[in-house]
């Protein structure tokens, strides 16, 4: 009896390395002899074959024993799913894999309480984050449980996957997840320290970029968890000046991503990308006066790049409310053009809820639903180059808490015929009407 043990125990053994290594030929000679293949499991862990060919990215062998034995969602000895290990490692071809094959997104193990999506947060592999929030928003999922249930799912600890990627300076995880609808300042129950949102995770963690993440979204800097204490507090006592500095209750509020862009009912993901992007540059101009202890009073937008001369000639327009960046947003309602910079000047606020007015395009005041990237930005590829030190014609765009709108802009009647396809003035403002600041309140 002992010997057959033994034989047995060499069989596994050849039957796992040869999963572990991608042997494909030796599985399935293993698999030809065993119908019950995928029922030997592991020793210690309790893996079966289909769990050791995820966490080891075996596409081929991952593959080859879904077909032949389906049943996606065998389960290891901590409840652990195939799917769930592939999130932990990063393999995102078997995650693919096993979600094609109709592998459970909603189940939890037994460990942590943590499903695949914690798991991908967790480790910080945002490729396969994407792709079970995909899943997640499939038919199926989104009947059952509602995919903002499921972008907060908390786990054994009452963590959602957003607090456990702040934790973790996840950037790009803490990013997809706030722009699936994470909610930002969603407490915690037992994780780390009870009633700990997002931000005094990643002021415990002190990472810099998840705090500017989060405070873009909306963050609330006074919030407070089960000790009393406020994110900045967090930060202070573990040092992370940097983070201190931007969650210091004293400092200049930041900008946070526009709440008027929720009745915009079409925003292509290219014309988010360039607002996210602007968004966090007006944000770094600000950071940058906080951190070197610099009076920040104008809270301006940060000007980022001019354009060279070789393309001033060319086909590239100007924004024509700062003459300085190159049109990148086509409002598609009316065909104006501005740059990523002015369409945030019309809806950001320094906090998220201050207003909730359907935003307006400046030139024709008509209401604004679809945004997307411009087709001159598409077609000229304009390189953009630092500022000169001395613009031509600049016109300082100035941030005021609550601004909706080009107030001011309407009473410029000199600025000239709009064009009704790409919104360019024509050079007939005065010299002292270029120099106008055109201040949004």
């Amino acid at each position: 009896m002992g010997q057959g043990l033994s034989c047995r125990e060499l069989e596994d053994t050849e039957l796992f390395n040869a999963v572990q290594n991608g042997e494909i030929d030796t599985v399935e000679a293993l698999a030809a002899e065993a119908p019950n293949l995928l029922t030997i499991k592991t020793v210690h862990g309790r893996l079966s074959a289909l769990h050791v060919a995820a966490a080891n990215g075996r596409l081929e062998v991952l593959s080859m024993l879904l077909d032949r034995f389906g049943n996606p969602d065998i389960l290891n000895r901590h409840k652990q799913t195939p799917l769930m290990l592939a999130a932990i490692h990063g393999k995102f071809s078997c995650v693919e894999r096993l979600i094609q094959a109709g592998a459970n997104v909603l189940l939890f193990d037994t460990l942590h309480g943590r499903t695949c999506l914690h798991y991908a947060a967790y480790y910080g592999h945002s490729d396969c984050l994407q792709l079970i929030l995909s899943a997640g928003n499939s038919t199926p999922v989104s009947q059952s449980w509602g995919f903002s249930r499921f972008v907060n799912v908390r786990d054994g600890s009452g963590a959602t996957p957003l607090h456990l990627a702040a934790r973790q300076k996840r950037t790009d995880c803490v990013h997809i997840l706030l722009s699936s609808g994470a909610l930002v300042c969603a407490s915690t129950g037992g994780y780390s320290y009870p009633g700990s949102t997002p931000l005094h995770l990643a002021a415990r963690g002190g990472s810099l970029d998840c705090v500017r993440e989060l405070l873009a979204r909306g963050a609330d800097r006074l919030q407070r968890d089960s000790s009393g204490r406020i994110p900045y507090m967090v930060a202070v006592k573990h040092k992370h000046d940097a983070c201190a500095a931007l969650l210091n209750p004293l400092a200049p509020e930041p900008l946070t991503w526009p709440s008027p862009l929720k009745f915009i009912s079409e925003l292509t993901p290219d014309a988010k990308s360039l607002l996210e992007k602007a968004l966090i540059e007006a944000n770094k101009k600000r950071e940058k006066a906080i951190l070197t202890e610099t009076p920040c009073a104008a809270q301006q937008l940060p000007y980022s790049g001019g354009v060279d001369e070789e393309s001033e000639g060319g086909d590239a327009e100007l924004c024509c409310i700062c003459f300085e960046q190159v049109c990148t947003i086509e409002v598609q309602n009316c065909s104006h053009e501005m740059c990523a910079h002015c369409i945030l000047a019309l809806c950001c606020h320094s906090k998220p809820n201050s207003s909730s007015k359907i935003p307006v395009c400046p030139f024709c005041r008509s209401t604004i639903t679809r945004l997307a990237v411009a087709k001159t930005k598409v077609d000229t590829k304009i390189e953009l180059e630092p500022a000169p030190a001395n613009p031509r014609t600049r016109i300082s765009l100035n941030l005021g808490e609550g601004s909706s709108s080009f107030k001011s802009l309407s009473s410029l009647s000199s600025f000239g015929r709009l064009g009704r396809s790409s919104g360019k003035v024509v050079a007939e403002c005065d010299h002292e009407m270029v120099k106008a600041d055109i201040i949004f309140l």
